[in-house]
């Protein structure tokens, strides 16, 4: 699961693109009681959902041109300029190239191989996330694609991701984590998006997990404050009750109450 003793290659941020940013305040608030904090008028609207005073993740209002309503999956570089470079030389793309983030730090936005949008984060000012790992927060993140090999040998080349084969029910996972971080280090998983349970659509993607309290009760608060269940709670042995999600204007996340720690 992930921390904040964010390494490079590992998901250090995340933000929503919403095009009513109101709307998905109310009903972020109910699910995992976040409170929009405004980062001011020079930063177009941008802001900070914020649990007890400490932020768990970045949003704002977005239109149509900068697509659908979604969560985008940052990852830490001490780089951004070399590691966007490295990530065309492997054939990925650069939508939204190196740009400074006034103090706080320097960001771009990429597609992968199979065409995934994530983004990059060169901290300054801000460093990370405040809290992740933790109840309300994110835990875990999960690319679906086209072709697993090809996106591996991607994030490897652009972000010296590791992938690994675990034991999981009725097959295996293939597990991600930093350059020589090893099991301790995984933070997420690829999985082909032929075996996406959500039938969402064919567009390769990053899922965020949040970790809650009850997974069946952030169901129901999904359906009651206007969002959709996209797989109904469900429980996967040794990992947890996981549900999947979609906010009221379709962007799409999991939940998870993870399974106790064995030691």
């Amino acid at each position: 699961m992930l921390t904040t003793r964010f390494v490079t290659g590992a998901p250090n941020w995340i933000d929503l693109g919403t095009p009513d940013i109101e709307g998905a305040t109310s009903f972020y608030q109910a699910l995992f009681g976040w409170e929009f904090q405004s980062a001011g008028p020079e930063a177009g609207g941008y802001g900070f959902f914020q649990l007890g005073g400490r932020t768990v993740a970045g949003g704002m209002q977005s239109d149509e041109g900068q697509g659908p309503p979604s969560w985008t999956v940052s990852f830490q570089t001490p780089d951004v300029d070399a590691t966007a470079k490295a990530a065309e030389q492997a054939g990925g793309g650069t939508p939204a190239p190196p740009m400074d983030v006034m103090d706080a730090g320097r960001m771009a936005i990429l597609t992968d191989t199979t065409g995934a949008v994530f983004g990059l984060w060169q901290p300054g000012r801000i460093k990370g996330l405040d809290l992740a790992g933790e109840t309300g927060s994110l835990c875990w993140v999960e690319l679906y694609t086209t072709d697993v090999p090809k996106v591996a040998a991607f994030y490897g080349a652009a972000l010296g991701l590791e992938t690994s084969a675990v034991p999981f029910p009725g097959g295996s996972y293939t597990c991600v984590n930093p350059a020589g971080a090893g099991e301790d280090g995984m933070f997420g998983g690829v999985v082909d998006l032929a075996d996406d349970p959500t039938g969402t659509g064919t567009t390769p993607y990053w899922l965020p997990y949040f970790e809650v309290t009850d997974t069946d009760a952030t169901v129901a608060a999904t359906q009651e404050h206007g969002g959709r269940v996209l797989v109904p709670a469900t429980d996967v042995e040794g990992v947890g009750r996981i549900a999947r999600l979609a906010d009221p204007y379709g962007a799409r996340f999991a939940v998870i109450k993870s399974a106790p720690t064995q030691m």
